[in-house]
């Protein structure tokens, strides 16, 4: 029974990628048909994130009462609801309305997904769970050209990817019992998380409880870090080579996506090395390979560009699901779905300084990425050894 829950997991991981990539596929074709500016994508982009920020904040709360079942199956049903509606909308402001329940649905899947996923499964079923999520987000683009060459137009596109998950929502609902009868949370290979025995805390916590959890703030600014350098190297790749290397923007859009494929085929390489490596030892290797790609893409030699934007995927790869991952063995089980749901938060507000990147390289030049990437990495790395040493010790009772 439990092997059918992972198996929907897995599905549930696929979902959530799937409506991430359709805005940017579809958004040239719907500003034409609104009538609005190309750059009004941001404002839907921002309601979305807001709402995500919003119930990853809330995800302790409703799970503690709710659930991470129950959570994760309202949650893929609100963006279902939200994707319809989407497929239905005449008017820029319809899309802003509705981009507020698809956030709070998108968010709560997220924090809820993922503290489950921490405390139930092993390191490498973290891995290929987020490598899930990256097939989802490549397939969407190609639902929406489908939509868009077979005379569908963007509706279509929206239509089909609202009835997928439909389906999948339907499932999470029959499989609800399931569950309930789940195995105890499992112990981290490194032997640093809490006994089998230890239950999930029966109320949740405040935020201000939340940061006073040793090593818990370090390790929020590390994620916030690290998806600040991942947004913006996945945003501003192609831009960067037009004007670092000269290329067509054809090609270098083409050229960019090698940035998200060394993302997914590198979560699913790093669950193989989960059987031999713990979470710990990845994220420092994944760090330094972020190193070495940003090394490469800022000197001024096409192959190197490239293979720069590769490494930097490649290093990406482990770095995200290891830290949620090794939430409840940092910080303890009871305190975890409080911990990965403020990390999901500051994931999205990290994702912020992508935008930001825009602004400074519209005034400057997109030249500096490797160094605006840089000072992020370096921070993302500091941050992440002080939370190692803060939490070397068995994690504090919150008061």
């Amino acid at each position: 029974m439990f092997s059918l829950l992972v198996a929907i997991i897995y599905l549930s991981f696929i979902s959530l990628g799937l409506p991430d990539s359709l805005l940017g596929a579809a958004w040239p074709v719907m500003s034409e048909q609104f009538g609005s500016p190309l750059g009004y994508a941001s404002i839907i982009s921002v309601i979305i994130g807001a709402g995500t920020v919003t119930s990853s904040l809330m995800s302790d709360r409703l799970t503690k009462r709710f659930g991470a079942g129950a959570v994760t199956a309202v949650s893929t049903a609100l963006t279902a609801a939200a994707l319809f509606a989407f497929s239905f909308s005449t008017q820029f402001w319809m899309l802003a309305l509705f981009a507020v329940p698809y956030g709070l649905g998108a968010g709560g899947v997220d924090a809820a997904l993922n503290n489950y996923v921490a405390v139930h499964l092993q390191s490498r079923h973290m891995s290929w769970l987020h490598c899930m999520w990256g097939v989802g987000a490549s397939v969407s683009p190609y639902i929406m050209s489908f939509a868009l060459s077979g005379g569908l137009g963007w509706n279509g596109g929206y239509l089909i990817v609202a009835i997928i998950q439909s389906v999948i929502t339907a499932a999470l609902f029959i499989s609800l019992p399931l569950w309930k009868k789940a195995s105890s949370p499992v112990k981290s290979e490194e032997g640093e998380g809490q006994p089998p025995e230890i239950k999930e805390r029966a109320k949740a916590l405040s935020f201000v409880q939340v940061f006073k959890i040793r090593g818990a703030a370090t390790c929020f600014m590390c994620f916030f870090c690290y998806c600040a350098l991942e947004q913006t190297s996945m945003l501003w790749a192609s831009s960067y080579m037009i004007s670092h290397n000269g290329f067509t923007e054809e090609f270098a859009a083409m050229l960019a996506s090698l940035f998200f494929i060394g993302i997914t085929v590198g979560r699913g390489l790093n669950g193989f090395l989960t059987f031999k490596f713990s979470d710990r030892t990845l994220i420092r290797c994944g760090s330094e390979l972020i190193a070495v790609g940003v090394i490469l893409i800022a000197i001024p030699v096409d192959g190197l560009t490239i293979a720069g934007f590769v490494a930097l995927g490649l290093g990406c790869a482990p770095v995200y699901p290891g830290i949620i991952h090794s939430t409840p063995a940092l910080f303890g089980v009871e305190n975890s779905q409080a911990v990965v749901g403020m990390e999901m938060a500051f994931a999205y507000i990290g994702g912020l300084a992508s935008p930001l990147f825009g602004v400074i390289a519209g005034a400057l030049t997109p030249d500096i990425l490797p160094i605006y990437v840089g000072i992020f990495l370096v921070l993302m790395i500091v941050m992440h050894e002080i939370t190692i040493k803060k939490t070397s010790r068995p994690p504090a009772e919150v008061k």
